[in-house]
């Protein structure tokens, strides 16, 4: 029975994340035209609140309350600037005090940012690339695509709690499908470590919440949007994408030394792929963008920075 049970989970997390397109193509921009999703914005709101308990417990808001404002300033500001808000969601934002750097949207608008995540950014602008990222997935109804799917298919994956080794590996084998190239072993190795992170009690987003496991596709649609969103707001065009760079590079260490780094980064490298495509294309759209000052850093940024750095972290039971 344990047997059938594992290999069980293991088909879905690869069916999950190896049906992933390998390259992108898909310029909808957030119009979700084409989408396959019979999903209304109330369905959303309602499959969201079905997750969102579970999810406040695995990543409980920090207790901050300096913190927690100013991230939500900070998102609103980016919401509003773009007209956003109530068009059709309303936004809010939450700092997550958990031991991982990552950044992640359920449906309806509800974003969540982790405490290492704002202390490893550089500047404003990076957070606020970051957060417009997050954005751009609520907009282009990424992850409710696959609740949608998930539902109608009586798989509600996202209230199913699986761990171990062996989902690590499959959550592995998945990423190595989404960032490599058929035959680049090595590319593929790195993956496979990662999985391994996950299993060894990272990750948990993959495993948990399966619905939030973005394709590249997605990654790449979002990375425009958040793009846009931010510049939209006034942020400096050349930042607001550095922030990808930086994740990308540490990825690479992590793959290199494993270890607390690799799975800090579990969870950000299952739900959300680095790839040197999405970097040249963070680069390409601020060569494209036209040459105005931006906002680099704000007032409170430094401030939050070190509000963030010097949060206890919080252990999770996997």
């Amino acid at each position: 029975m344990r047997t059938s049970f594992v290999s069980i989970m293991i088909l879905l997390a690869v069916a999950l994340v190896s049906c992933a397109p390998t390259h992108s193509s898909r310029y909808r921009e957030g119009s979700n035209v084409g989408q396959e999703t019979g999903m209304t914005v109330d369905d959303e709101r309602r499959l969201t609140e079905e997750a969102l308990p579970k999810m406040l417990k695995d990543y409980p808001p920090a207790q901050n309350k300096e913190l927690q404002r100013y991230v939500s300033e900070l998102g609103m500001k980016i919401v509003r600037a773009n007209r956003l808000e109530g068009n059709p969601y309303h936004y809010d934002f939450t700092v997550v005090d958990v031991p991982d750097v990552n950044a992640f949207a359920m449906p309806a608008g509800k974003i969540f940012v982790t405490a290492p995540l704002i202390a490893a950014a550089s500047n404003e602008a990076e957070l606020a690339g970051v957060i417009s990222h997050e954005i751009g997935h609520v907009v282009a109804r990424h992850s409710a695509e696959r609740m949608y799917v998930m539902e109608k298919e009586g798989k509600k994956t996202w209230m199913y709690a699986a761990g171990g080794a062996v989902l690590g590996a499959a959550v592995g084998y998945g990423l190595g499908r989404l960032v490599c190239g058929p035959d680049d072993a090595a590319c593929h190795a790195k993956a496979a470590l990662l999985g391994g992170a996950a299993g060894a009690g990272g990750g948990m987003l993959a495993q948990k919440y399966t619905f939030l496991v973005n394709s590249r596709e997605d990654e790449m649609e979002a990375d425009r949007l958040g793009f846009k969103y931010a510049v939209g707001a006034g942020y400096d065009k050349d930042q607001v994408g550095k922030f990808y760079e930086k994740l990308l590079a540490m990825e690479k260490s992590a793959s290199r030394g494993g270890g607390g780094l690799a799975k800090s980064l579990a969870d950000a490298m299952s739900t959300h792929p680095p790839s040197e495509e999405r970097v040249q294309q963070m680069r390409e759209l601020a060569a494209a963008a036209p040459e105005r000052k931006g906002t680099v850093s704000g007032p409170g940024f430094e401030r939050a920075k070190q509000l963030a750095a010097g949060m206890g972290k919080k252990s999770r039971q996997p």
